[in-house]
């Protein structure tokens, strides 16, 4: 079936997109695999439409336990993709998560590699 040039435009930007996160390697293994787990992703992905969430509102939002989110935020963490601020909120300790420049790259070159990956299966 012929494609519109509309949807011929959108194939070469998908395919030059991940020609270009793909580095001319496997698309598939080319995943930041950081950000593929779906616990980190859930987490990167609500932050990235947050300023800060606290530790609880976080938990809440990816829906997981509290020693899982530790887990995954510490990886994150580590890998520069979140800042961690501890505090007070009276005498009560407080969590707070942020993504990171890096983090924000990061998310958005992840979610850059699936579209392409997902319009060129779709060309299939």
């Amino acid at each position: 079936m012929a494609r519109s040039s509309s949807a011929r435009k959108a194939h070469a930007d998908a395919g030059s997109r991940l020609n270009a996160v793909e580095g001319g390697g496997n698309a598939a293994t080319d995943l930041d695999h950081l950000i593929h787990e779906r616990k980190r992703l859930a987490i990167v992905s609500a932050l990235a439409g947050h300023e800060w969430l606290s530790f609880v509102e976080l938990k809440a939002l990816v829906d997981t336990s509290d020693g899982n989110l530790s887990v995954h935020a510490r990886k994150l963490e580590d890998a520069g993709y979140l800042d961690c601020r501890k505090g007070f909120a009276g005498r009560v300790p407080r969590t707070d998560f942020r993504l990171t420049p890096l983090g924000r790259r990061a998310l958005t070159t992840y979610l850059d590699h699936m579209e392409a990956l997902i319009l060129r299966m779709r060309d299939v």
